[in-house]
């Protein structure tokens, strides 16, 4: 594993551990906050990133981040709730999904890449006010290649 991502994982984790959203915190900056923080433990994990907030001009909405676990290429949809009852993996609708798996395409067409085994993972994150977060990894959450 990782040391380098062990290590920074470990100091994210630690200045997580009162919740993502902090002091007056905005929505934007608590998905700011919790997509680094999957990046680490994405890192962590042994995914090898690659990309981080793909976009296309034109089109709405980005890929959080792109990386390889082993062999395969992962699109990762990060997710962060700070509600008490809130599943963020249930904020990746089919439309979502849709338009994941459009830009998903594109990166790989840009890119060159064939013949590469590719998914879609989605990283929940609950952050609740006082505690650390919870984080749930969905490996080949949808549309599998």
């Amino acid at each position: 594993m990782n040391l380098l991502g062990r290590a920074v994982f470990a100091l994210v984790r630690w200045r997580a551990r009162n919740g993502l959203a902090g002091d007056g915190g905005t929505g934007r900056r608590t998905g700011i906050r919790g997509e680094t923080y999957a990046y680490w433990f994405l890192r962590r994990q042994g995914y090898l990133l690659v990309a981080r907030n793909y976009q296309i001009p034109g089109l709405r909405g980005e890929v959080d981040l792109v990386g390889y676990d082993g062999p395969q290429l992962a699109f990762v949809e990060v997710k962060t709730r700070t509600a008490e009852n809130a599943e963020p993996e249930l904020a990746v609708t089919a439309e979502k999904q849709r338009l994941l798996t459009r830009m998903a395409r594109r990166f790989l067409a840009e890119r060159h890449i064939r013949d590469t085994v590719w998914r879609f993972d989605v990283v929940a994150i609950r952050s609740r006010p006082g505690r650390p977060p919870d984080v749930r990894l969905y490996k080949g959450a949808f549309g599998e290649k």
